[in-house]
């Protein structure tokens, strides 16, 4: 078994609100020009603003009501020692993320003979949710044109998912599948530790009901 490790040496559990992704179209596998950006790639948090708790404005208006409480879903991310495989699940979706070195020969779209066993086992985590939608999004970092990038991040992503079918047992799964080439960096692109985070096959899924 893969010696796993807490982002950040520490347990990574933050509380997020996830966007839910628009799904265009009622075809098997799909994808659009004009996409709305992946979960997690949301651009951070400004640094807090100094607040003032005695400022007037801060004070409840006379009759007011406070808004009805709301669970805030709650992130927790998993990675494997070497980078490799990174699980992000929250209470509504899995996200895993699968870096391009693992599943490609370099500059290609072809699985190589060791992906099919990953892929697999996300195929039958994604049975066991019962997830009827599937998004596969791929990454390049940017080294290279755009162009290429998109290009080959799309094959990569129709490459995964054509894998995932095999498995995947529910015929009316709706895959969504895009290549974004080297938009929603995760890493810094200037080293090559970060370059290799970047180029990567995500794959995101509903959690079943509990």
């Amino acid at each position: 078994m893969t010696t796993r490790h807490r982002v950040s040496a520490a347990t990574a559990i933050v509380g997020l609100v996830i966007a839910g992704a628009h799904f265009v179209g009622a075809a098997s596998a799909h994808a659009d020009d004009d996409p709305t950006a992946p979960p997690g790639t949301e651009p951070l948090a400004a640094a807090p603003v100094a607040i003032d708790s005695n400022s007037p404005g801060l004070k409840m208006p006379q009759g007011g009501v406070l808004a009805a409480p709301k669970v805030l879903d709650i992130a927790e991310v998993v990675e494997d020692l070497g980078g490799e495989q990174r699980r992000q699940e929250t209470n509504q979706t899995v996200m895993m993320a699968l870096q391009a070195e693992v599943l490609f020969p370099e500059d290609s779209d072809v699985l190589n003979a060791q992906a099919s066993a990953r892929i697999q086992a996300i195929g039958q985590e994604i049975n066991q949710q019962k997830a009827t939608r599937v998004r596969v999004f791929g990454f390049t970092d940017d080294q290279g044109s755009y162009e290429h990038g998109k290009v080959l991040s799309k094959k990569r992503a129709d490459a995964v998912q054509r894998e995932l079918a095999k498995t995947v047992t529910n015929p009316s799964v709706v895959f969504d599948i895009r290549g974004y080439s080297e938009d929603y960096p995760i890493a810094d692109n200037k080293t090559e530790e970060g370059r290799k985070k970047n180029r990567r096959v995500e794959i995101t899924f509903p959690r079943g009901a509990s």
